[in-house]
């Protein structure tokens, strides 16, 4: 009987990820599901099948992501990586104004940067076993909006990385797919929430002077969101079709609302975009 394909998923202890992972198992893969509490890893075995292999690493640990990549080389040995899932990230959010810089950085370690550490200490498996990358991207990659500027601002970097890997990989046959969720349910909401209250008792008077009462609103609206948003499974499910389908898209629209806000982002001109966005979350 023939090995089943390997998948290494990034951020797999809640939410996408976790999802992913669920579906991925599910379907007969060899899921390595990276985590970073040994709890979380234990906790989605007790929902998946034998196959699947709990990974301790930190995307924004250097020495964590080499060592992950040695363990799952030694675990898949000739055959590689059939596929990553790049999908650990966070939200941060406030007013530009007054972000403290290192919250920003700490935005673009993990979105960014700790994405790009897991591409480049993958790639040999993914090289070695014919494999493909796909990354967790979002529609704000394609429609910043006020007061969420750090987490746009890195899924737009995301979109330009994906772009330009996409290319440089295509001489090897290697994909590099970018999936563009709108509103999903997962814990980053309630992980967003006390950022933004931890964010709140670092700013100066000035800044609730100031924002105070469009911040309050834009809580209302977080809440909405997430209220409305689609099941994570409906991200893992495109997930899967760009891990089998022959020709992946180089993109993929997921979950409610993704399209009109990403037609807003394309193709409204930048001054009614403007306008939409001022009235629907300012005024």
């Amino acid at each position: 009987m023939a090995n089943p394909s390997s998948v290494f998923i990034t951020g797999a202890s809640a939410g996408i990820g976790e999802a992913c992972a669920l579906r991925l198992d599910k379907e007969g893969w060899r899921v390595f599901a990276g985590v970073r509490r040994t709890q979380d890893g234990d906790a989605l075995r007790a929902k998946t099948s034998e196959r699947l292999v709990p990974v301790l690493v930190d995307v924004t640990n250097a020495e964590q992501v080499a060592q992950a990549a040695c363990n799952i080389a030694a675990e898949v040995g000739d055959t590689g990586l059939q596929a990553l899932v790049n999908n650990a990230g966070i939200g941060v959010g406030g007013p530009l104004e007054f972000l403290p810089l290192d919250e920003f950085r700490m935005q673009f370690e993990v979105n960014v940067f700790g994405v790009m550490a897991v591409t480049q200490a993958f790639l040999p498996l993914i090289r070695k076993g014919k494999g493909r990358i796909v990354t967790i991207g979002s529609v704000s990659g394609r429609l910043a909006t006020p007061f969420s500027g750090p987490y746009g601002a890195s899924k737009f970097a995301i979109e330009a990385l994906s772009d330009s890997l996409r290319v440089e990989l295509r001489p090897w046959g290697i994909h590099v797919v970018l999936i563009e969720p709108g509103g999903v349910r997962t814990p980053m909401w309630e992980k967003s929430r006390k950022m933004s209250a931890r964010l709140k008792e670092r700013m100066p008077k000035e800044a609730f002077d100031l924002y105070g009462p469009v911040v309050d609103k834009i809580d209302k609206v977080i809440d909405m969101s997430e209220s409305m948003g689609d099941p994570p499974d409906k991200v893992a499910r495109v997930v899967s079709r760009a891990l089998t389908a022959r020709r992946p898209k180089p993109r993929y629209l997921v979950a409610r609302f993704a399209y009109t806000q990403a037609f807003i982002g394309d193709y409204v001109p930048d001054r009614l975009r403007d306008w939409i966005l001022t009235h629907l979350l300012i005024m």
